[in-house]
């Protein structure tokens, strides 16, 4: 595994830019759920159940497609 230093501002939520990260490498299959969630440092039930606050849908569609879809 590879190993990834990045220095933040004291400001900056660092787990929030974990998610985010690990929101779009899973968005583009490039990590599964299991490997985000170990990525944010969470379990894969929170980053499930979380992931969708970063506009990342768990079945592979966009938020806006599943707008979409219900709105027919």
């Amino acid at each position: 595994m590879k190993t990834l230093t990045i220095k933040l501002p004291d400001s900056v939520d660092e787990t929030d830019v974990k998610m985010q990260l690990a929101a779009q490498l899973f968005a583009k299959g490039i990590l599964s759920s299991g490997q985000a969630a170990d990525l944010v440092g969470i379990s894969k039930r929170d980053f499930i159940e979380t992931v969708g606050k970063y506009g990342v849908s768990i079945f592979g569609e966009e938020l806006g497609d599943i707008e979409k879809i219900m709105n027919e």
